[in-house]
């Protein structure tokens, strides 16, 4: 089990329950090895820190993640990420502002993840595909857009027919938005929506799993996108580390 040196600043990398991986042979950031050190029940992933502060690099954060499913892989499911960029000036400072005050959550929260992973999926579409589809399906306000076309309009029509097709494109996301989670919700044990990253993403959701039933869970994902024919692209993740389930 490899030590730190307690002069030398810390990056730590996640939480297992004591005494985590046994033979762990995994590189972190600055291509420095990862070690476990040990405070009462809790285990620490570490490295030493070669930089006071880390760049949010598409490179760093793959580093970040790398460490913690090559310990999920090892067997440690149960295991609470931490924070990307965390750098603490030795174990002193994490028993004092993290473990003690903090370690009924932290024990509560490795037993919530016991035998459960995190899944993601993000669903993509193109607006102006839906709002075609949409008009088809509304004829009144299909006319009414035709109509305007080409016609000098004054600012309250301009507004009225812009808030009108808004709407539309909304109900329809919301209806994706919907069928997904009548879909996948009733898999889960927990779920969270996350934000629209971009104008293209209909639908972000991330799901609280038993292990073992991930193949059921992309097989109804899968099922969705077959009833949708085509018109979405969904990204799915089927591992990675529970960041959404694991707040304090």
């Amino acid at each position: 089990m490899a030590t730190a040196n307690p002069t030398s600043a810390l990056y730590l990398y996640g939480i297992v329950a004591a005494p985590g991986p046994r033979h762990l042979n995994v590189v972190g950031l600055d291509k420095q090895p990862v070690g476990i050190h040990v405070l009462g029940s809790l285990a620490f992933l570490y490295s030493q820190a070669r930089q006071e502060r880390y760049l949010a690099s598409r490179a760093n954060l793959l580093a970040h993640e790398a460490v913690l499913e090559s310990v999920m892989n090892e067997g440690h499911r149960a295991l609470l990420p931490l924070q990307f960029g965390l750098v603490v000036s030795g174990w002193d400072q994490v028993e004092q502002d993290l473990v003690k005050p903090r370690l009924a959550d932290l024990l509560a929260l490795l037993q919530r993840l016991e035998g459960k992973r995190e899944v993601g999926v993000k669903v993509f579409w193109d607006p102006q595909q839906e709002l075609q589809l949409g008009l088809e399906e509304n004829p009144a306000l299909k006319t009414r857009r035709d109509e305007m076309a080409g016609a000098p309009l004054g600012l309250d029509a301009v507004v009225e027919i812009g808030r009108a097709l808004e709407q539309l494109l909304e109900q329809r996301r919301q209806r994706i938005a919907q069928t997904f989670t009548a879909a996948l919700a009733p898999l889960a044990s927990d779920r969270v929506e996350g934000d629209l990253l971009t104008e293209n993403m209909a639908y972000n959701g991330s799901f609280l799993i038993n292990w073992e039933d991930e193949p059921v869970f992309a097989q109804k994902v899968e099922e969705l996108d077959q009833t949708f024919q085509g018109r979405l692209r969904i990204r799915y993740n089927n591992f990675t580390a529970p960041y959404n389930f694991v707040k304090l």
